[in-house]
């Protein structure tokens, strides 16, 4: 019996050891190849460098907006690259939007290797780079998807910007890890958080929560949560057939396209032609 309980708890043990190590292989799936713009087809878009404040260069996309309407930055999901986001951009540039479809370090033949700080580099950068676009902070909206909710909250509780669109979003990291291993002490072995419930109050824009109901891999009580938490002005959209990569198939998109319009954008013929638009 003694021996069995031994073997037991080497085994626990190797286990905890190994995910310990392996965590940031779990975590972040990035496919390392660069995508080529050209072959997407997109008019007026065009890949630039963002520069981070830990001397990265990295790859986005940038389209410029239209007139004076809202700029998207566009954080995405643990998985692929930003091709694998290109039907967002074209979608979000009908609306006339500007999109900078941020890349984050170690994706997409980008140098360094992805961790919880240097996203937040990453993050910062993107904001630096539309400051020198000369894009007031009131038209910024930021939209973060799964992974991209973290530096979404973490920029939007630091700088001023005019909306925030949250995907699909976790509290935490470590909440979303005790989700799914809740044998192991998560609490003491993960090393990347993104604690975006200790910040979601600290937020003072518009905020939106999209979410499916069904969400295997992100449960939606962390989104009603981060709701609860948030500052108001704020919305909420839980979907009951939603999982949480198909979102977009329930209209999330034309949702948060309504809620940009609420609370950031000019009418569109003021925008146009070049009036001041009237308050209510």
């Amino acid at each position: 019996m003694l021996r069995l309980f031994l073997g037991i708890v080497a085994g626990y043990g190797t286990i905890m050891a190994a995910l310990f190590v392996l965590q940031r292989r779990l975590l972040y799936h990035p496919h390392r190849a660069r995508p080529d713009l050209a072959g997407f087809g997109f008019a007026g878009v065009r890949a630039v460098e963002l520069r981070t404040r830990d001397g990265l260069g990295l790859l986005a996309w940038y389209c410029p907006p239209s007139a004076e309407r809202p700029v998207v930055i566009y954080f995405h999901g643990n998985g692929g690259h930003i091709g694998y986001r290109a039907e967002r951009l074209r979608r979000l540039a009908a609306e006339g939007y500007g999109v900078l479809l941020t890349e984050y370090r170690g994706y997409a033949g980008n140098p360094g290797r992805p961790c919880e700080r240097g996203l937040y580099h990453d993050a910062e950068a993107a904001l630096d780079f539309l400051a020198n676009e000369q894009i007031a902070s009131s038209r910024l909206v930021l939209w973060g998807e799964s992974l991209g909710t973290g530096p979404a909250v973490y920029l939007a509780s630091r700088h001023p910007v005019g909306a925030v669109v949250l995907e699909a979003p976790f509290t935490s990291i470590t909440a979303a890890a005790r989700y799914h291993y809740p044998w192991l002490p998560v609490g003491i072995m993960v090393r990347d958080c993104f604690d975006s419930l200790s910040r979601i109050g600290r937020i003072g824009a518009p905020l939106l929560v999209l979410h499916g109901e069904r969400d295997p891999i992100v449960p939606v009580r962390m989104g009603r949560a981060l709701l609860a938490a948030a500052a108001p002005p704020k919305e909420g959209w839980f979907v009951p057939g939603a999982t949480h990569q198909n979102l977009a198939q329930f209209g999330a998109i034309e949702v948060a396209a309504a809620f940009i319009e609420r609370w950031t954008a000019p009418p569109r013929e003021a925008a146009e032609t070049g009036e001041k638009a009237e308050g209510p």
